[in-house]
C-alpha cells in the first residue's frame, strides 16, 4: 500500500433552501391616552426574530413584526403609535441536521393598515422568511505519495486545479451612536411625530483580524416645533466607517458579507440650554459574514509503475470554484403619477426598500429583477389635511455577467441602495432616480475524480514478456503523452528522449518509437 499525502479543504455546502411565507392579520387598539384616528397616512414594519430552533428536518422561527402607524387626529394634527405582532413558524427543511448551519432572512412583502374605526386599526402583512442550511465539511484529497521505495518505477500525473475554501462563517454586529443636533434655522421639537433610519451605500470587505465597514446612515425626523407647533422636519446623512473584530479574518480573503440594520432607536434631547434640539441615534448592523480562501490545489491524478501493479482506488469529490465576485449598480429613473387631492406641493421625505422578485439563470449570465418600493411623505396644499403620503413602486432588471455559470451553481446576492432622489416634475408627476447596489458572488461546485487508495502489486511478468521491447506507435485522436506511456510500460521522458517531439507534446498522427521499461 502506498502511502498518500491528502489534503483537507474546508467546504461550506448549501444542502437546502426553503421559502415560506407568513400572513399576519390583527386588530390594533388605540390606547385610551392617544386621540381618536381620522386618517392613517404613512405605515412601516421592521422584522425581530429571534434564535432560530433547529430540529430534525424543520425549523422553528419565532419572532414579531414591529410597526409604526402616523395619522390624522380627529381634532386635528399628527400623531404616532406603534405596536407588535408576535409570529411563529415552522419550516420543513429537507435534509437538514442538527448540527447545520442554519440562517433565516426576511422580506416585508406588504403592510397593509386600514382604519376599522376611530378606536381600532387592521394591521396585515406579508412576510417571506428564507431558511437555508449550510453545512460545513472537509473534502479530502490525495495530493503526493510519501516514502515510495526505489525499487519502484513509479510515474505520477498531476493536475492543478481552483478551488475555492470556507475560511470563515459567522455573525456579528456593529453598533453605530451618534448624536446630532438641529440645524439653527429650525425650530426646537415639542413633540416628535415620526422617525426613520435606512442603511444606505454600505460596504465590507475583510482585513487582518478585522473586518471593514462602511456607509451612510439616513436619518429622517418629523416633528412640531416652534410657537405654532407647525410639522417640521429634518433629515441627516451620517457617514460612518469602523471595523468589527473577528478572528481568522484576513485581507487577501474573498468576501461575501451581508449587511442589514436589525436595531435603529432614535430619540430627542436637550442641548445645553435646555431646549430639545438634539437627537440621540442608536442603531445595530448586523454582519452575515462568509469569507473563502482561493487556493490552487495540486492533486494526484494518476499513478503507475512500470515494474509494477498499481491497482487505484478512486473516488468522488466535489470542490467549489469562484465564478465571479461582482458589486454592480442598476440605476433606475421614472416619472410616477403624483396626481392627488389634497395637491402636492413638495415632497419633503422619500425613502426606498429593494425587493427581489427572482433570479435566472441564462447563458453566461445572472439576470435579477425586482422592484424599488418608494415612499413618499409630501406637503400639500390642504390646511386640514397638510402631510400625506404615497408609495410607487419602480421596476429594475440588471443583467450580471457570469461566465461559465449554470443551474448548479450557488450565488449569493445581497441587494442594496445606495442613492434615492424624489422631486415633483411638473404636470402632476414626481420624477424618482435611484441607484441599486448588487452585490453577487458565485461558485461553481465541480467533481472530480480523487485517488483514495493505491495498492503495489507484483507486476505481470507473462504480460510483459509477451509486449516487445521496441515498437512503433501511431498516435490516435484523444491521446495523451500520459496514456501513451503507461498503456505500454514505459515512461514520458523515455519517449521524448526517444523521438523529436517539438514542444514536447504529440499530436494525432505523429509515429513514435517506444521503447519498454522494467
Amino acid at each position: 500500500m502506498l502511502e498518500l499525502e491528502k489534503q483537507n479543504l474546508h467546504r461550506n455546502r448549501l444542502k437546502s433552501q426553503t421559502e415560506a411565507q407568513v400572513t399576519l392579520d390583527d386588530d390594533f387598539i388605540v390606547p385610551d391616552t392617544m386621540s381618536d384616528i381620522d386618517e392613517v397616512i404613512l405605515d412601516s414594519g421592521l422584522i425581530q426574530l429571534e434564535p432560530v430552533k433547529v430540529q430534525r428536518e424543520r425549523i422553528t422561527v419565532r419572532g414579531k413584526l414591529d410597526f409604526h402607524v402616523l395619522y390624522r387626529r380627529e381634532e386635528g394634527g399628527l400623531q404616532a403609535l406603534g405596536g407588535a405582532i408576535p409570529f411563529e413558524e415552522t419550516i420543513n427543511v429537507p435534509d437538514l441536521d442538527e448540527k447545520d448551519y442554519v440562517s433565516v432572512s426576511w422580506q416585508l412583502d406588504d403592510l397593509n393598515t386600514e382604519m376599522v374605526h376611530s378606536r381600532k386599526l387592521g394591521i396585515k402583512a406579508i412576510v417571506t422568511l428564507e431558511a437555508k442550511a449550510e453545512s460545513l465539511y472537509d473534502t479530502a484529497a490525495a495530493v503526493d505519495v510519501n516514502g515510495v521505495d526505489e525499487e519502484i518505477h513509479l510515474q505520477v500525473r498531476r493536475e492543478q486545479i481552483p478551488a475555492a475554501a470556507i475560511a470563515l462563517r459567522r455573525k456579528d454586529t456593529y453598533r453605530l451612536k451618534q448624536d446630532i443636533t438641529l440645524p439653527g434655522s429650525k425650530p426646537a421639537i415639542e413633540r416628535m411625530l415620526w422617525t426613520e433610519m435606512k442603511l444606505a451605500g454600505g460596504q465590507a470587505k475583510p482585513l487582518d483580524g478585522q473586518i471593514h465597514l462602511e456607509g451612510t446612515l439616513m436619518v429622517f425626523a418629523l416633528y412640531e416645533g416652534g410657537e405654532s407647533g407647525m410639522v417640521q422636519w429634518v433629515e441627516e446623512s451620517i457617514p460612518f466607517s469602523g471595523e468589527v473584530e473577528m478572528q481568522g479574518a484576513a485581507a487577501e480573503l474573498i468576501p461575501a458579507i451581508g449587511l442589514k440594520l436589525i436595531h435603529r432607536d432614535l430619540e430627542e434631547k436637550p442641548d445645553y440650554d435646555g431646549e430639545m434640539r438634539e437627537l440621540s441615534i442608536d442603531a445595530i448592523i448586523e454582519l452575515d459574514v462568509r469569507l473563502y480562501e482561493e487556493q490552487q490545489l495540486e492533486l494526484l491524478q494518476d499513478l503507475y509503475a512500470t515494474n509494477r501493479e498499481i491497482v487505484l482506488d478512486t473516488g468522488e469529490a466535489v470542490f467549489d470554484r469562484i465564478l465571479t465576485r461582482n458589486f454592480g449598480k442598476c440605476r433606475v429613473a421614472e416619472n410616477v403619477e403624483m396626481e392627488t387631492d389634497p395637491r402636492v406641493l413638495q415632497i419633503c421625505h422619500s425613502s426606498g426598500s429593494v425587493k427581489l422578485d427572482g433570479a435566472e439563470v441564462l447563458e453566461n449570465a445572472l439576470v435579477v429583477d425586482g422592484v424599488l418600493e418608494v415612499k413618499l411623505l409630501y406637503l400639500t396644499d390642504d390646511d386640514a389635511r397638510p402631510v400625506q403620503a404615497a408609495t410607487r413602486l419602480v421596476p429594475f432588471h440588471y443583467d450580471a455577467e457570469v461566465p461559465g455559470i449554470t443551474e448548479e451553481s450557488i450565488w449569493y446576492l445581497e441587494p442594496g441602495l445606495e442613492q434615492l432622489t424624489a422631486v415633483m416634475a411638473g404636470g402632476g408627476q414626481a420624477e424618482l432616480r435611484g441607484v441599486i447596489t448588487l452585490d453577487l458572488l458565485v461558485l461553481q461546485p465541480e467533481k472530480k475524480q480523487v485517488i483514495l487508495q493505491a495498492q503495489v502489486q507484483p507486476a505481470d511478468t507473462e504480460k510483459m514478456k509477451a509486449m516487445p521491447g521496441i515498437v512503433g506507435y501511431l498516435v490516435q485522436p484523444g491521446d495523451s503523452l500520459w496514456d501513451v506511456a503507461k498503456r505500454f510500460h514505459t515512461t514520458e521522458a523515455s519517449i521524448l528522449a526517444a523521438n523529436d517531439l517539438p514542444g514536447g507534446t504529440i499530436s494525432a498522427g505523429d509515429c513514435l518509437i517506444l521503447v519498454k521499461e522494467i
